[in-house]
């Protein structure tokens, strides 16, 4: 499965795709240019259970390590990672 990230300025979008077809997207909006907020996570029926969301929300947390930047997950879905899993606190707002 491949995550593709669409960027700019206001808003992105990471997209998971296999073998063309979109198995899910997590949209975030810009909060300053230090920090994101996850706002929307939605994963295609046909790929429930995959583990398409948590790919998604650890695709956006490498994101931010990578450009020192922290997310704010907003998203039900995005909240629960973040809750369950403290090796990605450090990019938690």
């Amino acid at each position: 499965m491949e995550i593709i990230q669409e960027n700019d300025e206001k808003r992105g979008t990471f997209k998971a795709v296999e073998n063309g077809t979109e198995a899910g997207s997590m949209t975030y909006t810009w909060a300053g240019p230090t920090k994101f907020i996850i706002d929307h996570t939605d994963v295609n029926p046909d790929f429930k259970g995959k583990g398409v969301g948590k790919q998604m929300v650890m695709k956006a947390v490498a994101y931010a390590r990578a450009n020192q930047l922290k997310i704010m997950p907003l998203c039900p879905f995005a909240k629960s990672v973040f809750d369950k899993d403290g090796e990605i606190s450090d990019v938690l707002f």
